[in-house]
């Protein structure tokens, strides 16, 4: 295994919440490296205590939690957090301490929206920050096409070999279909979950289809958006939300789904190594996928969306960043051009400017404000979208 890679960014992002807000939650899926990064936190701060809530013997430190927390000073790690729910109306509590003695950072493997269910009690007085995989900009741009066909889960993208890094994914979707599914308060069959993801990794980049799922696993329509829930709530897949524009044009009104890590989009679709990837029908629907999640982690921002019209005119995504709307159309060329499509987008939506996102690493413009750029370079860089 590799050195650890360092995510100063995250970190940093995380003590200035923590100087501003009594409880911070770090959120991403499991395996993503919120334990390292918190214990690189908590190395750093002033009498830090680490609490796994997976761990017994953690668990039995809180079998008065009240008592138990209250006694603490300084920061407090609490991993796993998801898994006791009534901690939240605990830590409310202790967020209320004046003056306070201690703050708080959970960690958890569930999204914002599933959390915020058993922490509507700590409304204002806890903030949210994600973390995915590896990026790019933390990896380097030099390790473009590594991350983008092993993923960004550490132990996959560390791995030795090409061979170690996709067992560990092919065993981490069953532990998780398993094991952790089950444990993030999901009651769905194992066999059904894991052929559901299977199934859905071939819509990677598509618009949700109910039915047509539904008819392909014998499930009703509701069944299959259990499904998709549970797996978007976990954070392993995405639904991209429509954008609706009244512009005199029938418009998809369905999400697009994403499988958001690469790599384990990869191991779904049993591409071993990067001759599969590169001869795959999917190759163009992995590299969109890969670049949308690169965007959105350089970029965040909850006004994300796509934009599709029956016609044929699409764009892959939107931002509305301070007042400006700006597209991204991502093509697996080192040559793209402008297309029909693109056109259409730029007038009925009114973008400010369209990106489109290629692997290479020369930019420059197609037309009056539509511009290629590499992947790289807009995500490293201060003044793409500036």
């Amino acid at each position: 295994m590799k050195p650890p890679i360092p995510r100063d960014s995250v970190a940093a992002a995380v003590r200035r919440a923590l100087t501003k807000n009594p409880v911070v939650a770090l959120l991403g899926p499991r395996q993503c490296g919120k334990s390292t990064l918190a214990r690189q936190i908590a190395a750093g701060s002033r009498r830090p205590t680490f609490l796994d809530l997976e761990n017994p013997a953690d668990l039995a430190v809180l079998a008065e939690p009240m008592q138990a927390l209250a006694g603490f000073r300084g920061l407090v790690v609490l991993d796993e957090v998801q898994r006791r729910p009534e901690l939240f109306p605990v830590l409310r509590v202790l967020a209320d301490r004046q003056p306070l003695p201690a703050r708080f950072l959970v960690l958890g493997s569930a999204s914002v929206d599933l959390l915020q269910q058993s922490s509507e009690t700590l409304a204002g007085r806890m903030a949210f920050i994600d973390l995915a995989g590896f990026t790019l900009a933390e990896v380097g741009p030099a390790q473009l096409e590594r991350l983008w066909r092993r993923g960004g889960f550490p132990r996959s993208f560390l791995a030795a070999s090409e061979a170690q890094s996709a067992g560990w994914r092919a065993d981490f979707v069953r532990t998780f279909v398993e094991r952790d599914l089950g444990q993030l308060g999901f009651n769905l069959p194992a066999a059904a979950v894991q052929r559901f993801w299977t199934m859905l990794a071939h819509y990677h980049g598509q618009t949700w289809n109910a039915s047509e799922l539904g008819r392909s696993l014998g499930v009703s329509d509701q069944t299959t958006r259990t499904y998709l829930d549970a797996l978007t709530g976990a954070l392993f897949v995405r639904q991209l939300a429509p954008w609706f524009e009244n512009v005199g044009k029938r418009q998809t009104k369905a999400p697009k789904i994403y499988i958001r890590d690469s790599g384990i989009f990869h191991t779904l679709m049993g591409l071993a190594d990067r001759r599969a990837l590169l001869s795959h029908p999917k190759l163009g629907a992995s590299w969109e996928g890969f670049a949308v999640e690169e965007v959105l982690a350089r970029f965040p921002t909850r006004d994300a969306y796509f934009w599709a019209t029956h016609a044929g005119a699409e764009l892959d995504l939107l931002l509305l960043r301070n007042g400006r709307r700006i597209g991204f159309e991502f093509k697996f060329t080192d040559t793209p051009t402008t297309t029909k499509s693109m056109r259409i987008a730029l007038a009925d939506l009114k973008l400010d400017h369209l990106w489109v996102v290629h692997p290479g690493v020369h930019r420059h413009p197609l037309a009056e404000r539509i511009e290629a750029i590499g992947l790289a370079e807009l995500v490293t860089s201060d003044e793409a979208l500036a």
